[in-house]
């Protein structure tokens, strides 16, 4: 993946919390399946998959996911869905797409009946496109900037895959090793430290208030007794 960071691993989809990061769904992919034909409406396949059993949520998605068809059918779980749109998505009207002699800082809205729609321009010559569920009318912040107030809720909640990677990474079982089901294992390892931390903090809020490094005495205090005898 040429735009990360690190450009070569295992790609595991994710959905979190958007808050506290935590990781409530985890799908390793696999590449294409049998037969090397490959998998059409991916992205909606695996919002999907992600998303069972949440009811009366919202999914904040980025636009390899994002799509109309993928936001009617998350409404008919119950849940709605906010996200950036690719703008070769052949739902788009024309209307949105066209940015010649746009103001900068203009936002233009499109409505049906269960989806708006968004384009804003930051600056000459840029256009971001978000699409909604969750919105139902064309709110403008009072910031300088006039994003709307879609964008502001979508980058309010568009987190949490990233820092659950970034606090994984900080504190990690993972080393060198070129067996790849070595590496899914410590990953599981590291997730789940993860989440019991934050299972644990909202249990005990007052444990260690005081203290910054929470998590890295949370660690210490899980791993001796992982290996206490008990006996």
């Amino acid at each position: 993946m040429p735009s990360k960071p690190a450009k070569y691993g295992i790609k595991i989809w994710a959905a979190c919390d958007a808050k506290s990061s935590y990781a409530l769904n985890l799908q390793v992919y696999t590449g294409k399946p049998v037969g090397g034909a490959a998998e059409r409406n991916q992205g909606m396949r695996v919002v999907l998959d992600m998303v069972q059993g949440l009811r009366g949520h919202n999914i904040t998605c980025d636009n390899f996911f994002t799509s109309y068809n993928l936001g009617q059918e998350l409404l008919r779980k119950k849940l709605t869905m906010i996200g950036t749109v690719r703008k070769n998505r052949t739902e788009l009207p024309a209307e949105l797409l066209a940015i010649k002699n746009r103001a900068p800082q203009s936002s233009k809205f499109v409505f049906t009946d269960t989806t708006a729609l968004v384009s804003y321009c930051p600056k000459k010559g840029r256009n971001l496109l978000l699409m909604s569920t969750l919105h139902k009318d064309a709110e403008i912040s009072t910031r300088e900037d006039r994003k709307p107030n879609m964008i502001l809720d979508y980058n309010a909640t568009k987190g949490g895959v990233d820092n659950l990677d970034k606090v994984t990474g900080t504190y990690s079982t993972k080393r060198m090793t070129a067996r790849w089901p070595l590496v899914i294992f410590l990953n599981i390892i590291d997730v789940s430290a993860y989440n019991a931390f934050v299972i644990f903090a909202e249990i005990f809020p007052e444990w260690n208030k005081s203290k910054l490094f929470k998590r890295r005495l949370f660690l210490e205090e899980l791993g001796k007794a992982l290996v206490r005898d008990v006996t």
